[in-house]
């Protein structure tokens, strides 16, 4: 666990970073960072997210697993690596070029 507690804590240290969400595979909260009225939320809607991913992974391909998935919009963007146990979201604030 001491690893993951570095991991979390060198994602925060990085100024684009708005949060870190683990869940396990039933969407429970494991650890977060981020304020408590956004766990559910983000808890909920990435694991549908995932599940749908992989299930369209596996049907293109049955062959193929999900590593990782990253979401992109004007607001935030979510990095997700999923295990077989939990998932690791980070949330953050998609980098802009000066």
């Amino acid at each position: 666990m001491s690893e993951v507690e570095e991991n979390i804590k060198r994602l925060t240290a990085n100024k684009h970073v708005q949060g870190v969400l683990i869940v396990n595979e039933d969407g429970q909260i494991i650890k977060s960072t981020l304020e408590p009225s956004l766990n559910k939320k983000y808890s909920d809607l990435i694991t549908k997210l995932v599940e749908q991913t992989i299930f369209c992974i596996k049907e293109m391909d049955d062959t193929n697993d999900l590593t990782f998935l990253r979401v992109r919009t004007k607001k935030h963007e979510i990095l997700i690596s999923p295990d077989k146990e939990y998932l690791f979201i980070t949330i953050q604030n998609p980098e802009t070029k000066s």
